[in-house]
């Protein structure tokens, strides 16, 4: 299966969701590739939408390969699989989380117009594009705990087999459709993959009753 885009990949992975729609969910997007989909999950079942802030800590020669992550409330998560297997060294780790860290608070100040919505008591919807190594989620698992909700669901269109191993003992749920026996890379799931910008982030996450269909 090949997912035309995120917002058809968000639709697909509402359909599986329906089940919450009693729960009044609060569907977390982590930005940017998370958004898109997680903007068509909240229309499908219902309830609010507002993002989670993580950033993947890249290996610096493979970026796209996690090595761990960070987000807000300084949670820190690591892969030490992949720091191992790659010889990343202690001062590169920290300089890459240096680097993230000025961009999660930069994404913070752009991308959060208004405090965010309470996880409290929430059932709390955790959405990406998908998962290679679970090290983005499994920080944003970390975060919405700290925040005591009532149940965290994490749903993503496509996983590798490892990611989604990893995320089962750190969810309440997690769905997922696609699981490929070999996932070369998230973006082979989908068609159209292109980065998105602040701005159509931004856009996704203005109320529905806000948006202008011409823009």
């Amino acid at each position: 299966m090949i997912y035309p885009d995120r917002g058809a990949a968000g639709r697909a992975l509402g359909d599986k969701l329906s089940h919450l729609r009693a729960a009044d969910p609060l569907v977390l997007g982590l930005p940017r590739g998370g958004v898109p989909v997680a903007a068509e999950v909240r229309d499908t079942i219902g309830g609010d939408l507002d993002v989670l802030l993580v950033r993947k800590l890249g290996v610096p020669w493979q970026p796209e390969l996690a090595m761990g992550a960070i987000g807000e409330d300084d949670v820190r998560v690591l892969n030490y699989d992949v720091v191992r297997h790659t010889g990343v060294t202690a001062e590169q780790l920290a300089a890459t989380e240096d680097l993230e860290r000025i961009e999660l608070e930069r994404r913070r100040r752009v991308l959060r117009a208004e405090p965010p919505i309470p996880l409290k008591d929430r059932t709390v919807v955790i959405v990406d594009d998908g998962m290679a190594t679970g090290a983005t989620v499994a920080a944003a698992c970390e975060i919405a705990r700290l925040h005591e909700p009532r149940r965290v669901v994490v749903a993503v269109p496509v996983s590798s087999i490892e990611a989604l191993h990893r995320i089962r003992s750190l969810a309440d749920e997690v769905v997922c459709p696609l699981v490929p026996r070999s996932l070369g890379g998230v973006g082979g799931a989908y068609r159209d993959f292109h980065q998105l910008t602040d701005a159509e982030v931004v856009e996704l996450l203005r109320p529905t009753a806000s948006r202008d269909p011409d823009q």
